[in-house]
């Protein structure tokens, strides 16, 4: 489901080790399989757009560069996990590839909002997303979907699971293509902005005995996204070009757990191996290329314990993560640089009867900045009769990009050595109801975020660079949550989200405190999905209010504003046997004609077909 979190969900990043997500104080939203499949949204971005006080900005077409923002933070400040992969990848400052991940490859997406460095470090200021694929199923099992549409649009995907005794293995692969349409906001015609999409995973274990197990996980995301970018030389405006950019994220992990969640010690040790390449192109011609490599080895020990009538329960935990960048290309600083931090997380969780209390302690070592320790305390208290608050006090801390550090573009962007990390503190609270069908919350937050990195710009020379703001941005907000679960037939979700977001002018344009740019004030969703014989059927209503962009190709810069918009998607199926289903579907229903990003046209409304296979073995 989505907000409606049920009792028997287990939420894995809102602590260090995986528990009851009504147990958490913490404020996640979990999507589930049944969700994202009656959906059937093509790209997990969309299914993203239905939580809470998550922004969802796509500069153009479906494929291109997409940045999410959860409760105002910087798109480079959420963190985001694949099948328990950190996933940001480090050739693009330190972004989530959003607009690479594949829906075919998700069977659960985790939100988790709030500052959440000292458990997970850095980038975790918004929060966390966590994208988990299928887990295997008893016997061998086997899964294929075809589907096509409008704007030229193809999909197939294919998974497979397998589970005996002490083994279990599962893998799925996902390709999507599409021409699409020409994302320039011109008046005359031009050429068509399309993707593709080739990504795959696999997770394998081996219980080795009755408390050891040994696992292995990976994902790889491939694409290609034709986009209109900038004129190259002066007076560098945007403008129908012939740009492209092909891109790689390739991930593996390697793990070993000792012990149940429920013994009284437990731990697990791994360590993964990330890399990425991306290529930018222009008609053809290479321009610029950055390759990124992150390996990490990690620890954790839990101990469970009883003093009275409280149970306990400590973590610790040590991370070691480096990471390197290079750079090469005609319009690119070339450049070969590498950076390193150690980490260490102390967790203690306590409950007893109604009362439960989480507090986490962090202290990240790094080797090119200033060392930095982010504190997380939270309470959770059950009223009765179905009412339940919750509080939480966080720190988020963000470290520099490499592109912050030692610039990108020779002649007229240029690093700055002496940042040091962004910070954040943000305090929430909550009141929560749980009853039988019925569920809901209202949560209201509060966030500064200190050391941002802004962007300087030097008129003498016509160079810029960034440093870390002397000042403060403020984000707050309230989000309002509902869930009404009528069993196999309906199951409805609705949330509503307001935003607060200023900064200051750093520029120096006498701008004052003004609004942050892509985030709506106003932002909400419906979503309901279910089954009645053969049919199942999913609908979805997202809305994104007004919200700011800026216009870098006047000066002084100016401010514009972007109309709101509802997007509808739809999805109905029919079983004709168990093995073979007949499905349609649609997308923007309404035909909205909106723009995330100042100048870059969406695709408007669109329909699809498709057969899923389900053979028996």
């Amino acid at each position: 489901m989505i907000d409606a979190v049920p009792s028997t969900e287990i939420t894995v990043t809102a602590e260090r080790s995986p528990e009851q997500a009504d147990d958490t104080p913490a404020s996640v939203t979990i999507v589930d399989e049944q969700r994202i499949e009656r959906l059937g949204d093509a790209l997990a971005a969309s299914l993203l757009r239905l939580t809470p006080s998550v922004a969802v900005a796509t500069s153009g077409t479906a494929g291109s560069l997409t940045e999410v923002r959860i409760r105002g933070a910087e798109n480079n400040h959420t963190l985001l996990f694949i099948d328990g992969i950190r996933a940001n990848d480090p050739a693009t400052g330190n972004q989530p590839r959003y607009e690479l991940l594949n829906a075919d490859l998700a069977s659960r997406i985790e939100v988790v909002r709030g500052p959440q460095s000292a458990l997970w470090g850095s980038e975790a200021v918004g929060g966390v997303i966590a994208v988990n694929g299928a887990e295997a199923a008893p016997g061998p099992d086997v899964d294929g979907t075809l589907e096509t549409g409008s704007f030229g649009f193809v999909r197939s995907a294919a998974s497979a699971s397998y589970a005996d005794g002490p083994v279990n293995a599962t893998g799925a692969i996902g390709f999507q293509r599409a021409t699409g349409i020409d994302a320039f906001e011109g008046t005359a015609p031009g050429d068509k902005d399309g993707y593709r999409n080739l990504s795959g995973r696999f997770r394998g274990a081996w219980a080795a005995s009755r408390s050891v197990e040994i696992g292995v996980t990976s994902f790889a995301l491939t694409g290609r996204n034709d986009y209109d970018g900038f004129n190259p030389g002066p007076p560098f405006q945007h403008m129908d070009t012939l740009d492209s950019s092909r891109n790689r994220l390739v991930a593996g992990r390697l793990w070993a757990a000792f012990g149940k969640q429920s013994s009284s010690w437990s731990g697990r040790v791994g360590g993964s191996l990330l890399g990425s390449r991306n290529r930018n192109l222009l008609d053809g011609s290479e321009i610029n290329r950055t390759s990124g490599e992150r390996s990490t080895l990690d620890a954790q020990v839990q101990h469970r314990f009883h003093t009275g009538s409280i149970d306990h329960r400590l973590i610790l935990a040590l991370d070691h993560e480096r990471e390197e960048f290079h750079a090469r290309g005609t319009v690119a600083t070339e450049q070969d640089r590498d950076r390193s931090h150690h980490a260490a997380t102390a967790e203690w969780r306590a409950d007893t009867g109604p009362l439960t209390a989480d507090v986490a302690l962090r202290r990240d070592w790094f080797n090119r900045f200033k060392d930095a320790t982010t504190v997380r305390a939270s309470f959770m208290a059950r009223l009765g009769g179905g009412f339940s608050i919750a509080g939480s006090y966080g720190e988020g801390i963000a470290q520099p990009t490499f592109f912050d550090l030692y610039g990108f573009f020779p002649g007229s962007f240029q690093g700055n050595p002496t940042l040091t990390s962004e910070r954040s503190r943000g305090l929430e609270a909550s009141l929560r109801f749980r009853k039988g069908a019925f569920e809901g919350s209202v949560t209201a937050y509060r966030q500064r975020l200190k050391d941002e990195i802004v962007e300087t710009f030097d008129f003498a020379t016509g160079i810029s660079s960034v440093q870390n703001s002397t000042d403060k941005s403020n984000r707050s907000g309230v989000e309002l949550q509902g869930a009404w679960n009528m069993g196999d037939e309906l199951r409805l979700t609705a949330n509503y989200a307001y935003l607060h977001a200023t900064q200051p002018d750093d520029l120096g344009l006498g701008l004052g405190r003004f609004r942050e740019a892509r985030r709506p004030k106003h932002s909400g969703s419906v979503a309901g999905d279910g089954q009645i014989g053969r049919l199942t059927y999913g609908l979805s209503l997202a809305y994104t209010g007004t919200h700011i962009d800026t216009d870098f190709e006047v000066y002084p810069y100016r401010r514009v504003k972007l109309g709101a918009y509802w997007l509808a998607g739809a999805r109905v199926a029919y079983a004709v046997t168990p093995q073979l289903e007949l499905f349609a579907r649609a997308a923007n229903v309404f035909d909205e004609h909106y723009q995330d990003a100042l100048g870059y046209r969406t695709e408007g409304r669109s329909v699809y077909a498709g057969i899923r296979l389900a053979p028996r073995l």
